[in-house]
């Protein structure tokens, strides 16, 4: 007990002076722009990251079970990272909202896109996507007011670079401002109120925005700004990862302390606080993985709602990257006994094979039709030819090639940005430092390690298949992008991200257990403390570097 007081008073006593450390950069930045307000916000979110370190460190040595410990702590950091890495600053996260918008106008009965396929917003939300006031705005065939096309490359949406004004612009609206475009003038030249946003949607599963696009709908209902609609629409992405996990947590017959702690790495955490559809890919995933260990090594009987379960998790899920179907093969965990016998077996697997497929279908088929059967492809970005499966085929050590070079070239930069590196819009300057990344990546090693009088419940055999499946899942990941995303010049496969490796990573480092390498003593709740801790010197070192960035 000792110890672990020591951990508790140790990292809140790093915390704080790390914190104290970044108020000169802020401080420095406030008198570069002449916003000292930011010293006041800097003052207000150091105080409740202390708090909050001191708080749950009281809470990590009492007897609460872990996944209640992760409710407060996952809901609390996640909203730490809502917060200082604003809206739409986190990878397409412009994209994902416009599909989250678009989904909120069909729940509230209202048009949301224009013939063109344009999503259709409030007047007083197109601001987000304008926020120099570049754009121009006429009336389109069909009515709408659409910004001219000349004006909109001169702009940017918010969060797209963060910035000090970034944070000013935020401050500036408030949770009562409003920012209406179009002058008086134009109002009454032009017959629609509804405005064509020039940024497409993702085209996937609309269940992949519910979340979201229920916050974005309260605000609507009880007409709201845009900051509201926006923070509301993060937020209730951010309450469902978190119930999520809570529940796939609460489910794991073991590795809890692994799941917490992949929750808790600033990747996820940034991801769950956004629009992303990576919350629903991240939650499913994590929930499947749970179920599935549950019903290998913990329930008797598989029942058929377990089986629907598995179904809806991959119906949900699989349309929003086709790469994580190769997941359903942590169903063959569970013996077929389970089951009762071979017949009812199949029968299971050709239902949740049967959801999964369907829902990628009917969400994805031209896409995968198109892959499957061009001969040439052009990757639009480079404006170059790119890779196409039928090419691959012909030139299998071409392909070989690629993947070998990007393994050697390409491995540091994908761990770093499964950890944390490159947050925000893959933004350079917004990362984790590296002694941050290697502490979160010990801590990753120390949770999954066998710990003194613990039982080895996975056998060899079962190690050895969830590895070859988190390996296929990887390949299936860089093999997508190569073919999507990387054009014939390059020299590694472009696109891929260490974020793409969070969906699979926890089963992995679960499968990593064994007896070889065992720690002497367990020292699970210090680890995952100094995680929260870490977490919340990386919010505060976040809020520093974008307010000296002018």
């Amino acid at each position: 007990m000792r110890k672990k007081k020591r951990a508790w008073v140790w990292g809140s006593l790093a915390t704080a002076a790390f914190g104290m450390w970044h108020l000169l950069d802020v401080r420095a930045g406030a008198a570069g722009s002449g916003d000292w307000w930011l010293v006041g916000w800097y003052l207000g979110l150091f105080a409740a990251v202390v708090v909050f370190v001191v708080a749950i460190g009281r809470l990590f040595w009492s007897d609460r079970r872990l996944e209640s410990l992760y409710l407060l702590a996952g809901t609390i950091l996640g909203i730490f990272y809502l917060l200082v890495l604003p809206p739409l600053s986190a990878p397409d996260e412009i994209s994902h909202y416009m599909g989250a918008y678009q989904l909120s106008s069909r729940i509230l009965g209202q048009v949301s896109n224009a013939v063109t396929g344009h999503v259709l917003v409030r007047p007083q939300d197109i601001w987000l996507e304008d926020v120099e006031d570049c754009w121009e705005y006429e009336e389109s065939e069909d009515g709408y007011v659409q910004p001219v096309a000349e004006t909109t490359a001169d702009s940017g949406f918010l969060g797209e670079t963060l910035m000090e004004e970034t944070y000013k612009t935020i401050r500036k609206q408030g949770i009562l401002g409003r920012r209406y475009p179009l002058t008086a003038k134009d109002q009454e030249e032009l017959t629609q109120s509804l405005i064509l946003s020039p940024y497409p949607p993702v085209i996937t599963t609309p269940v992949a925005y519910i979340p979201q696009a229920l916050g974005i709908s309260l605000a609507r209902l009880f007409h709201m700004n845009t900051i509201m609609v926006v923070y509301l629409g993060r937020l209730f992405n951010l309450l469902f990862f978190v119930g999520m996990t809570f529940l796939a947590m609460k489910r794991l017959p073991f590795g809890k302390e692994v799941l917490f702690g992949v929750a808790l790495l600033p990747m996820t955490l940034h991801l769950s606080a956004s629009f992303s559809y990576d919350v629903m890919i991240l939650g499913c995933m994590f929930y499947l993985t749970a179920v599935c260990l549950d019903l290998a090594y913990e329930k008797e009987r598989v029942r058929i709602k377990d089986v629907a379960v598995m179904a809806v998790l991959m119906a949900a899920a699989g349309p929003c990257k086709l790469i994580y179907g190769v997941l359903m093969g942590l169903c063959l965990l569970i013996p077929v006994r389970k089951f009762g016998g071979w017949k009812p077996w199949w029968a299971a697997a050709a239902c949740v094979f049967a959801a999964w497929g369907l829902s990628m279908m009917l969400v994805n088929g031209q896409t995968i039709v198109s892959y499957a059967t061009e001969t040439e492809s052009v990757v639009p970005w480079a404006e170059e030819a790119g890779y196409s499966l039928t090419l691959l085929l012909h030139r299998p050590l071409q392909a070989v090639r690629m993947f070998y070079q990007t393994l050697l070239w390409q491995a540091d930069y994908y761990h770093m940005t499964m950890i944390g590196a490159y947050l925000g819009n893959l933004d350079t300057v917004l990362d984790v430092p590296y002694f941050v990344v290697v502490m979160f990546t010990a801590g990753l090693v120390c949770l999954a390690v066998k710990k003194p009088g613990e039982r080895q419940v996975m056998s060899v055999g079962n190690r050895v298949w969830v590895a070859v499946l988190c390996g296929l899942c990887a390949f299936a990941a860089m093999a997508s992008m190569l073919i999507a995303w990387t054009p014939l010049s390059s020299q590694v496969i472009n696109g891929v991200q260490g974020r793409y490796f969070l969906p699979f990573l926890p089963v992995l480092l679960m499968a990593f257990k064994n007896d070889l390498i065992v720690l002497t003593k367990n020292g699970n709740r210090s680890i995952l403390y100094l995680m929260c801790c870490a977490n919340g010197y990386v919010v505060l070192r976040l809020f520093s570097v974008v307010s000296m960035r002018l």
